[in-house]
């Protein structure tokens, strides 16, 4: 099997790479710049939305995963509708050249507010550009795979929990104010629930969805429990050895943020199940 990952250089990308490359897959890893991809990979530096043959140029892969996205941790930027339609014409030319499946990365922001466990039935009313973004995205590429029978997978992913200063992350910016000596990290009032995934697992979970054909559509990246952001933060400072202290109420909550939302993890699992059958 060979899988193009696009944003290969990226946050999740590296992390995603490396563990197809580690399973055995033959990878061609993609983006702006390569110094953070492991070498195992054929990397393609190359402007993606330049190419008017995507498909031959990576040497037409079986699968395409794609990462690539920008100002993710920036919800109100512009380039997120900007880039819409060069995502949209990029994966349209990767379907209708061949490919045989579409392995895409959404995003819980698809939804907008809603309180409690999302699955693949959850009515989705994004309240930023980026949830706007990735939502219209997300339904265009269904319509696109359905109309060439090209399999579709949409990866939702929830709030990610890695602790090296890569990224926006606020488990990022924590590192990142630890690095620089702060004794004080401004936060909200941090009572929100989220759904948070360590950064290996959700690597792992992303790339065995990608090594596998039979669960498709909607598939939740996440834990499957809420816990309030404040618990989470204070154990992520505590799990790293920091001695910086979370600022409470030094940041109004988001007008957009659930006071708890979390994932279905029920198609991940099944994924893992089938994942572990076949290892043994």
């Amino acid at each position: 099997m060979k899988i193009l990952v696009t944003g290969a250089n990226g946050y999740l990308g590296k992390g995603v790479v490396k563990r197809l490359l580690d399973d055995g897959i033959e990878v061609i890893a993609s983006d702006f710049q390569d110094n953070g991809i492991d070498r195992r990979a054929q990397i393609k530096t190359v402007d993606l939305f330049g190419l008017d043959e995507p498909f031959s140029f990576f040497g037409c892969p079986d699968v395409l995963f794609h990462l690539a996205w920008r100002d993710g941790f920036i919800h109100g930027s512009q380039s997120h509708i900007d880039d819409l339609p060069k995502h949209n014409r990029f994966i349209s030319r990767m379907i209708d050249s061949g490919i045989k499946r579409a392995v895409v990365m959404g995003s819980m922001h698809e939804v907008g507010f809603f309180e409690g466990s999302i699955n693949e039935n959850t009515p989705c009313h994004p309240q930023s550009l980026y949830g706007i973004s990735k939502n219209a995205l997300r339904c265009l590429t269904e319509l696109k795979c359905r109309e060439n029978e090209c399999i579709f997978q949409w990866l939702r992913g929830f709030y990610i929990v890695g602790n090296t200063r890569d990224g926006s992350s606020v488990f990022s910016k924590i590192v990142q104010a630890n690095e620089m000596g702060q004794k004080e990290f401004p936060f909200t009032q941090g009572l929100n629930q989220f759904d948070f995934l360590d950064y290996d697992i959700f690597c792992k979970y992303a790339a065995d969805v990608a090594e596998q054909d039979k669960v498709d559509g909607i598939i939740n990246i996440c834990a499957g429990r809420p816990e309030k952001i404040a618990d989470r933060a204070e154990r992520f400072i505590a799990e790293n050895g920091f001695q910086i202290k979370l600022k409470y109420g030094a940041f109004p909550d988001r007008f957009y943020d659930s006071k708890a939302i979390w994932g279905d993890d029920s198609k991940v699992q099944m994924v893992e199940r089938q994942k572990g059958n076949a290892d043994a």
